[in-house]
């Protein structure tokens, strides 16, 4: 196979390994059809991109709209002749193709960049600015290898990202990847590479791993079904691809985990596996435990102590990465004292417009002021980091400290965190709320559920007004909600006691 390595394949990579490989040799009619998000993500991306050159100021030569062909060649020409800024260009060697989106001249050579529709770092908050994206760096990286093959290249080398938030990013290729790993982002760059030309030349055996990326690939449910046939150790939650590479050696599968001696392999608080304590890999057996054990039960590890209040709101927020705009609030309210009564609440922007998504969250605020003394439940921190962004963006209406009495022990619950996460184990592949609540029994209405389908059901709200949209977005978030009262009922379940080793005494829940 003679395809070039393109910076699409590189971020692929980054991704999945086995998705390279599928689409270098896998059956097309193994494929899923492409998500609406997906199209939406490739939709956004393009229009960002024209949005974002249409405001520039200088003049650039405009190859986008070209066929492939000339598209080289005139780039080619055009560096030759020192253009100043060059869109659309396309640059190759004999095995690398390169379609960065911009080529400027910086001294005598050209950097690339790229222009992306999210944020040039991951990771920022209030401590810290972030760290660079590995799928952005390997993309740049290899523009930069092309350009220093071919001579092109600028002295000062520093590729850049143009991001959502009109900032250039420098992308320094020779800043560490991460904290714990201590290549260059060049050499991780270049190790990419090596791996994706072995893995073309079938040189290099790629496995299907479960990830959160998994979700949005068109091989999902081909891999899905490799992954259960082979019993892969990924099914066992939070046990990602790296822990699976360094554990496969020593155990094969889930089967292998669950009835194995696991005194051969620890040491201590260690085990001969890099990275891996003796406490998550028994915390990993005894997952792949309940894997294997038909009808198996959850239960909890530690003693589970739940607020009593007679008003439960369960909190569910709605956001588009997009516009940078949380768009909904939706509270699903359960009065203990009039047995269980319940009704959902929303507050909606039905435009991604400042004053709009204002108006929700002083709405939202305005609610739970209202409903207290209650119990705010939600899943996972996001919802708390919302509000506080939102708290920021619109001060005056709400105070910092009144987002802390808000989210104070006691007063709030993040059930993932405090419960699900530290204090349970269940017979899953994951602990995200749709797969906790529906293996409780629940079922969303929507056949395809997600935050995803959420964000592109409301850009075509947006676009077309159809109600019938905005009403999908409200009923999907109401589900979102009862699945948490759900897993909040199923928590307060607690049945029996069982032995689960000689010296821990563990409470199964009863379903």
């Amino acid at each position: 196979m003679n395809t070039p390595i393109t910076a699409s394949i590189l971020y692929n990579y980054v991704q999945c390994p086995q998705r390279v490989y599928l689409d270098f040799y896998g059956d097309p009619s193994e494929k899923d059809r492409v998500s609406p998000f997906v199209e939406l993500l490739w939709e956004r991306g393009n229009s960002f991109e024209h949005e974002t050159m249409g405001k520039l100021a200088v003049l650039f030569a405009d190859l986008h709209l070209l066929d492939s062909e000339e598209k080289e060649r005139r780039t080619l020409q055009l560096i030759q002749n020192g253009e100043g800024i060059i869109y659309g260009g396309r640059v190759r060697t004999e095995t690398l193709l390169g379609e960065p989106d911009l080529l400027v001249r910086r001294g005598n050579g050209y950097v690339a960049g790229d222009i992306k529709s999210g944020a040039g770092r991951e990771g920022i908050n209030d401590k810290t600015d972030g760290k660079l994206k590995k799928h952005y760096a390997v993309q740049l990286a290899l523009y930069t290898d092309i350009l220093d093959k071919l001579r092109f290249l600028s002295p000062d080398r520093l590729p850049f990202i143009w991001d959502v938030h009109g900032q250039e990013i420098a992308y320094d290729l020779e800043s560490l990847v991460g904290k714990r790993d201590g290549r260059s982002c060049w050499n991780y760059y270049k190790d990419c590479l090596k791996s994706v030309l072995r893995i073309q030349r079938r040189e290099e055996q790629t496995l299907p791993a479960l990830c959160s990326a998994c979700k949005l690939c068109h091989w999902r449910s081909y891999c899905r079904s490799q992954l259960n046939r082979h019993n892969d150790l990924t099914l066992i939650p939070e046990l990602g691809r790296a822990k699976r590479d360094t554990m496969s050696r020593r155990f094969k599968t889930v089967r292998d985990l669950a009835q194995s001696d696991l005194a051969a392999v620890i040491q201590g608080k260690k085990t001969i596996f890099p990275g891996i304590s003796a406490a998550t890999l028994r915390r990993f057996q005894a997952r792949a435990g309940l894997l294997s054990t038909p009808n198996a039960q959850p239960y909890i590890t530690e003693s589970i102590v739940l607020p009593d209040a007679d008003i439960e709101i369960f909190f569910d927020v709605e956001t588009d990465p997009f516009r940078d705009c949380c768009y909904l609030h939706g509270f699903l309210e359960r009065d203990q004292s009039a047995r269980g009564c319940e009704k959902y609440h929303a507050f909606f922007a039905d435009k991604p417009l400042e004053e709009q998504e204002r108006r929700a969250f002083k709405q939202a605020m305005d609610y739970l002021r209202r409903r207290q003394p209650c119990v705010v439940y939600y899943y996972s921190p996001y919802e708390k980091t919302t509000v506080r962004k939102l708290q920021r963006r619109f001060p005056e209406v709400a105070s910092e400290a009144d987002i802390e009495t808000l989210f104070s022990p006691g007063a709030a619950v993040d059930l993932y965190t405090e419960f699900v996460k530290k204090k349970t184990e269940w017979p899953i592949n994951d602990y995200s709320i749709k797969t906790l609540a529906t293996y409780l029994g629940f079922k969303w209405r929507d056949t395809e559920p997600s935050g995803a389908a959420s964000i592109e059901w409301y850009h075509r709200w947006v676009a077309t007004g159809d109600v019938l949209l905005r009403q999908r977005i409200l009923d999907y978030n109401e589900d979102d909600c009862i699945a948490m009262r759900v897993l909040l009922d199923g928590l307060r379940n607690v049945g029996r006691y069982a032995i689960i080793d000689d010296s821990k005494e563990v409470d199964l829940l009863g379903f």
